[in-house]
């Protein structure tokens, strides 16, 4: 399962811990730093895609700041987080382009994701990214906001970031060698898991509190977080970070670390969510030509193929497609506003500057933010 899962995967979404960035808080640790970087380019140059979710910049704040212990006060993580942000967007910018490859920081909140226009400018910005061959290296903003220092970890984040891009894999780096029946530092009896299903109830049993004065996770984050990756059909796995060219070995099919196995397909997940949890909040009706696109070839839709505008919703809300006899053949994530779709109905893609003031994408609906509707 494992050679099947992550030797095909395409899209890889890779989080590593802070004690392994940090040393365990003795500094950023350039040379793990390096190695994973390089690893990343092996990837890169295979074909696959990467995005890093990489904890470590209040840790680093911490060290540069000469403080020990982690401080409690929210304004004190706020400066701790501003001061290691830099050292930490440095030294990935660093070992990335030792590797030919850029870098872009990109700092996020759960509101960024929970909003669906901002959720979609972040996809954008993160696919974007990818088509140019550049690096995301994602952290959470927690200079300034304070329920993501409260509340906020990594391993969600990177799990957030999985279904947002749609990987095919998540990896999870720790310093740890994966998940243990218990805490094998207190339990000589402990069993090593080499594979269970995410969301299995009895890996939270299994699972104890955070393990490192330096991060904030532990084992129940990291199983959690599999759980919410397993949403949208990524499998996880849990793996030690300083394990040698771990990247590289995991996407050649090598049993390496807990793999917890996604039970939804990718499609099966996104179709589920599109159908079944979001509401409504507007329709485009199209025409004859555009219906027979849809449902023969899949293709996005275009605004030249619409024909009339109803309700009102904003951009990243989820809309119907119907057709001229107000039967619904499709929905999906809307790319424009209603008060701006209304504008660009029948128009080609080109004149879109011209009547909005500006150009952004050339579909209404993109075919992978689309579902076909069962026909009756």
């Amino acid at each position: 399962m494992t050679k099947t899962l992550l030797k095909s995967a395409k899209r890889i979404v890779v989080k590593v811990g802070s004690s392994l960035v940090t040393n365990e808080g003795r500094g950023l640790d350039e040379a793990a730093i390096a190695h994973w970087c390089s690893q990343i380019a092996k990837l890169r140059a295979d074909g696959r895609e990467v995005i890093m979710v990489s904890s470590g910049a209040i840790a680093e704040g911490m060290k540069r700041l000469g403080w020990t212990t982690r401080p409690s006060a929210i304004h004190e993580l706020q400066a701790a987080a501003a001061v290691g942000q830099m050292g930490l967007a440095q030294m990935y910018e660093t070992k990335l382009r030792e590797n030919s490859l850029g870098s872009a920081q990109v700092l996020l909140t759960h509101a960024d994701l929970a909003d669906r226009e901002r959720y979609l400018n972040a996809r954008s910005t993160l696919l974007t990214l990818l088509k140019h061959g550049v690096v995301p290296v994602i952290n959470e903003n927690d200079t300034v906001v304070n329920e993501e220092i409260k509340v906020g970890d990594n391993d969600t984040l990177g799990a957030l970031v999985a279904n947002l891009v749609e990987a095919d894999a998540y990896i999870i780096l720790t310093d740890q060698k994966g998940l243990f029946t218990a805490d094998p530092r207190k339990d000589p009896q402990a069993k090593f898991v080499d594979q269970a299903q995410a969301g299995d109830p009895a890996l939270e049993v299994m699972a104890g509190g955070a393990g490192s004065s330096i991060g904030k996770g532990g084992m129940i984050t990291k199983i959690l977080a599999a759980k919410r990756a397993a949403g949208s059909g990524a499998s996880t796995v849990i793996a030690w970070g300083a394990e040698p060219e771990v990247l590289v070995r995991l996407s050649q099919g090598e049993a390496i670390g807990t793999l917890l196995i996604a039970q939804t397909q990718k499609n099966q997940a996104r179709k589920q969510w599109m159908m079944d949890h979001l509401q409504l909040r507007g329709s485009v009706t199209v025409d004859a030509g555009a219906v027979s696109k849809l449902q023969s070839v899949g293709t996005s839709l275009l605004p030249i193929g619409m024909t009339g505008v109803d309700g009102d919703f904003s951009r990243g809300d989820v809309i119907a497609v119907r057709d001229a006899a107000g039967s619904e053949i499709a929905r999906g994530l809307a790319n424009y506003a209603s008060s701006e779709a209304r504008l660009i109905c029948r128009k080609a893609s080109s004149e879109f500057e011209k009547v909005l003031g500006y150009a952004a994408e050339p579909e209404m609906i993109h075919r992978d933010n689309m579902v076909l509707s069962k026909i009756s």
